[in-house]
């Protein structure tokens, strides 16, 4: 087993303040939406993604993917949503295969009343508390390991 390439102090104190504030903001803007809106943080991610999509509509497969999420774990929340009468699924013309998810009216119209709250959560929580700098180097070095990740250059290999 080759000698691990272990994390310096400061590598160290940014990876446990990674894994610390994602914890907490995700569940802090989770606390936020229930008693806002009644939606889970990921539900809300689902309604924000339909609204901007073309006819405010996508694919499950589409979805789930642009939300890293896992087909059944969307499909579940889907419905969660479905049953609120927040989004409707529709069949693919092209592909009978294939499951749309469309956000309803009543949907976009509770999108509407939770996107400002939403806002300002995560401006108090995270946004206002960084200057610009810091923000840009977030931004910067948190969409390099997105990429090399979802492209497959950064994942883990498996211990053989």
């Amino acid at each position: 087993m080759a000698n691990p390439n272990w994390l310096d102090e400061e590598e160290m104190r940014a990876w446990r303040a990674f894994i610390a504030t994602s914890a907490l903001l995700d569940r802090r803007l989770d606390q936020q939406l229930r008693a806002d809106a009644g939606l889970s943080h990921l539900q809300y991610g689902i309604l924000v993604r339909l609204s901007a999509a073309d006819g405010h509509a996508m694919r499950m497969t589409e979805l789930a993917d642009d939300l890293l999420n896992s087909k059944s774990g969307l499909t579940y929340q889907v419905s969660q949503l479905e049953n609120a009468g927040l989004v409707e699924r529709a069949p693919c013309k092209v592909d009978v295969r294939g499951v749309y998810a469309v956000l309803t009216d009543k949907g976009r119209q509770l999108l509407e009343r939770a996107a400002p709250g939403h806002v300002d959560a995560v401006r108090e929580l995270l946004i206002d508390v960084l200057t610009r700098d810091q923000i840009t180097a977030i931004a910067d070095g948190l969409g390099e390991a997105c990429r090399r990740m979802l492209a497959g250059d950064g994942a883990p290999t498996p211990a053989s």
